[in-house]
């Protein structure tokens, strides 16, 4: 017998190292922008410099989103919609964050982002594995159908929360070049 038919097969193992290597690092990102040097208060500064408007929700609801996905993950459970959190998180990071400037992580570009919500994906589509809290139970169906869904829900809210929440520039104030006084003499009268 094969090692897909006794369950102890390469994709199990390959779902497990995904998780645990995208899992703890969400985790961590969730609880730097809490417990970080700046704290929640410099992750709302960073939202609103960022234009996500209100910052101190946003700064509050992407710590949460990366902690609770990062848990899912990590534990095997719940793997499409933990995967479409992280697909969101990296989408919306992609779209503020990491805009404009090109695809090199080394010049704040998209790749990093890009790299993780594609394992994201590629962890809905091998499910959770043998070795995960699903797997335990009997749930470890992934497939193309799951990834789909992992993507499609995580870019569709991404987008959502951006047409929703995102601010334009600020615009800086006019600067009006012209002399109030109608004065052409420089003298008052």
């Amino acid at each position: 017998m094969s090692k897909a038919h006794t369950g102890g097969s390469g994709s199990d193992a390959a779902a497990l190292i995904l998780r645990l290597a995208v899992g703890p690092m969400m985790v961590t990102h969730g609880m730097n922008k809490v417990r970080g040097p700046g704290g929640l208060e410099g992750t709302t500064g960073w939202f609103d410099s960022l234009g996500l408007q209100p910052a101190h929700l946003h700064a509050r609801m992407a710590a949460a989103t990366e902690i609770g996905t990062g848990t899912l993950l990590t534990l095997g459970t719940l793997t499409p919609l933990a995967s479409a959190g992280v697909i969101g998180i990296m989408t919306v990071a992609a779209f503020t964050d990491h805009k404009g400037k090109g695809f090199f992580i080394f010049k704040g570009g998209w790749e990093y982002v890009g790299v993780v919500g594609a394992t994201a994906a590629a962890i809905s589509a091998l499910g959770p594995g043998r070795y995960s809290l699903d797997g335990a139970r009997g749930k470890r169906r992934g497939g193309l159908r799951s990834a789909l869904f992992s993507a499609g829900l995580g870019v569709g809210a991404a987008l959502a929360l951006l047409a929703t929440s995102q601010k334009g520039p600020t615009p800086k104030p006019a600067t009006d070049d012209t002399d109030d006084t109608d004065d052409d003499t420089g003298s008052e009268g």
